[in-house]
C-alpha cells in the first residue's frame, strides 16, 4: 500500500560525516511519496557525506537549525554515521530541535548512531529503541530499553540499526507521516 505525503514537509538534520546512504535513501523515499524534504544542519553551505569512512558527496544545506522551526515540519529524520550525530549532540540548538519534535508529538526517525541525539535530548526514558549495537549501553543508561532488531517504533520514535535496515526504516517513516 503506497502512502501519499503530498503537502508534508520533513526536516532531515545532519552535518559533516553523515552516512550518505542514511541521508539519501530516506530523502528519496520521502520525495517519491510526495513530501518536501529540507536538509537542516548546524552550519550553512554544504556538508560532506561519507560511505563509512570514505568521503563521498557534498550536500547543500537548506537551513541552519537556528533558522528552522519545528512548526514548519511534519517529521524529523536523523541519519547516522559516527561523527555526524556526535557533532550534532554537542550543539544545544540541534538537541533542542530534536526534543521539540518529540514534545510536539511529531515522528522522529533515527538510524545507526543517530539515537545519540535522542539520548542527549532526554527523550528515551521508558522507550524501546534500536540502534547501531555500540549504543546499547548508552540507551540503557539513559533509561531506554535497547533491542537488536531492524526496526522499533514506540512513542513517535522510529529507530533502526544500520543501512541494511533502510527498507523497513523508510517504509515505517513514510507510513507514520502519512497517518498523522
Amino acid at each position: 500500500m503506497s502512502h501519499s505525503l503530498e503537502g508534508k514537509t520533513v526536516a532531515l538534520m545532519a552535518t559533516d560525516s553523515v552516512e550518505q546512504i542514511e541521508l539519501t535513501r530516506p530523502r528519496e523515499e520521502l520525495e517519491s511519496a510526495g513530501a518536501k524534504v529540507e536538509l537542516i544542519s548546524i552550519k550553512s553551505g554544504s556538508i560532506d557525506g561519507f560511505n563509512h569512512l570514505d568521503r563521498a558527496d557534498r550536500f547543500s544545506v537548506d537551513k541552519t537549525v537556528q533558522q528552522a522551526t519545528i512548526e514548519a515540519y511534519d517529521a524529523l529524520v536523523l541519519p547516522g554515521g559516527v561523527a555526524n550525530p556526535d557533532a550534532l549532540r554537542l550543539d544545544k540548538d540541534a538537541v533542542a530541535f530534536v526534543a521539540g519534535f518529540v514534545e510536539a508529538g511529531k515522528p522522529v526517525a533515527a538510524i545507526c548512531h543517530a539515537p545519540w541525539l535522542l539520548i542527549e535530548a532526554d527523550v528515551v526514558k521508558g522507550k524501546t529503541l534500536t540502534s547501531f549495537p555500540s549504543l546499547q549501553t548508552d540507551i540503557n543508561n539513559a533509561g531506554g530499553h535497547w533491542v537488536d532488531r531492524e526496526l522499533c517504533h514506540e512513542g513517535g520514535l522510529i529507530t533502526s540499526r544500520k543501512p541494511d535496515d533502510l527498507d523497513a526504516f523508510c517504509s515505517e517513516l513514510v507510513r507514520a507521516i502519512a497517518s498523522q
